[in-house]
């Protein structure tokens, strides 16, 4: 949460409301050539039918991670700033959701992705557009160029600011194998749609929305947000050794006053995490055997229509056959499409969302171990008291606002989730029963056409 800067009056925080339906900086060598891809594609437009399963490696992108200098001339205003206020009360106010809606004023979209060559590097950018009604910005609208690793930034940015925050997933990064290019067009069209939904997420959420390098992120130039990625580094780096030591402390026995509220989270998190990765596994390959059963009624409708011109007395009727397997692998279509556009998008997302949450409950028992340790240190002696006691009551002012920001969080995620899961599998009910009705009205209707050529070949049978 940034703090308030003078002669700006920023609006409050807005309340949680549900999330939308399921559905950089320059390269140091030559000027880049730029060849634009069609302007992104609407969400409506679905990727191509039956989309392949290529195998994925992952991309070892050394040269995409940052590397911080010493200079900490940046104020940083975190979630543990004295900044902050520290109050128990105080602090699940900052978190808490108001009863009452706001009007959203902050609105991001990212497309128009673009491929640049260089004499070392291929990479693609994408547009983000701000449009914003916030006195703190000093426009109502903003367009600039960002490239995969500049949101990577972003996210290591608002992750350092504010540790127990739940920070929304990135996708990975991959290369295809086998693909001749480094991204091919579905590739770039669902990273760009996942990285909208990221910078989405983070400006509905009430505290990360008006994070400073947000902010900056959507307002600044390529050359300006390169200068700003060369500050200091923040919160959890600068935590470094201290966590480090009292987390090595930590290893073989479990922290002995974690509140029963974050015990719970983790017995959660772990059974979350097992079933939704499940689901996600058993998903994909349930959407393999149905593909395989696409392409072979595919070939099964092509040997009726081949028969058909070797058969005159049953032509008509084999033709039919082939017209129905036709239209029912059409619909099908339609409905594994909803699966690779809405199923597994969502189903993927939770899964990286559980293995942040891990991670989100692992900075909180650090910060709650370093507490213990002091406790202990004093108990026994180890240092001289005076000191020890005040370094004792900033880390509990330290561990209350930490435990209130991912108290918040958490309810506010798991609303999130569960809108997001209902919907999701919403869709994909209401798209089966499409996809079923569609092809019982097409084998009905070969049913009544092949009764009417009966009747027409037996007059006895005529009412």
């Amino acid at each position: 949460m940034e703090a308030e800067r003078p002669g700006s009056q920023p609006s409050p925080p807005p309340t949680f409301s549900s999330p939308l339906p399921l559905g950089g900086d320059e390269a140091a060598a030559a000027p880049a050539v730029v060849v634009e891809s069609p302007a992104g594609a609407p969400d409506s437009a679905g990727p191509a039918i039956l989309p392949s399963s290529p195998e994925f490696l992952e991309f070892d992108d050394d040269e995409d991670l940052e590397v911080f200098s010493k200079d900490t001339s940046l104020l940083e205003v975190n979630s543990f700033s004295p900044l902050m206020p520290t109050s128990p009360s105080s602090m699940r106010n900052q978190y808490k959701f108001e009863d009452e809606p706001e009007l959203k004023d902050l609105f991001v979209t990212v497309d128009a992705p673009e491929s640049h060559f260089t004499a070392i590097e291929t990479y693609i950018t994408y547009r983000v557009v701000t449009k914003t009604t916030r006195g703190e910005f000093d426009s109502s609208e903003y367009e600039v160029r960002r490239r995969y690793q500049d949101f990577l930034w972003l996210r290591g940015k608002l992750e350092e600011a504010h540790p127990t925050l739940i920070i929304p997933p990135l996708p990975e990064k991959f290369i295809m194998k086998g693909v001749m290019e480094r991204f091919n067009d579905d590739f770039i069209e669902t990273r760009r749609k996942a990285l909208h939904k990221f910078l989405n997420r983070v400006a509905d959420h009430p505290t990360l929305t008006f994070n400073e390098d947000l902010k900056i992120f959507l307002t600044a130039q390529a050359w300006e947000l390169s200068s700003h990625k060369k500050q200091g580094p923040g919160l959890l780096s600068r935590m470094g050794q201290t966590v480090k030591a009292v987390a090595s402390s930590m290893r073989g026995g479990s922290l002995k006053n974690r509140p029963d509220a974050f015990t719970e989270m983790n017995d959660y998190v772990d059974v979350f995490n097992q079933k939704i990765s499940l689901l996600d596994k058993i998903s994909h390959r349930v959407y393999k055997e149905e593909k395989d059963y696409y392409y072979e009624m595919k070939e099964f409708g092509s040997v009726h229509t081949l028969w058909s011109a070797s058969e005159e007395d049953l032509e008509d009727t084999l033709k039919g056959v082939a017209s129905c397997i036709d239209q029912c692998c059409k619909a099908m279509e339609k409905r594994m499409a909803v699966l690779s556009e809405t199923l597994f998008p969502t189903l993927h997302d939770y899964v990286l969302y559980s293995e942040i949450l891990m991670g989100v409950l692992k900075r909180r028992d650090l910060i709650q171990a370093e507490l213990d340790s002091k406790v202990e240190a004093l108990y026994n002696k180890k240092a001289e008291s005076d000191l020890l006691s005040e370094e004792i009551g900033k880390l509990e002012d330290k561990v209350e606002c930490a435990n209130n920001a991912l108290q918040a969080d958490w309810d506010r995620w798991k609303e999130s989730m569960r809108l997001d899961v209902k919907m999701a599998f919403s869709d994909v009910a209401e798209n089966n029963i499409q996809y079923y009705e569609q092809c019982l009205a097409t084998w009905e209707s070969f049913l009544t056409s092949q009764t009417d050529i009966c009747l027409e070949g037996n007059p006895e049978d005529r009412p």
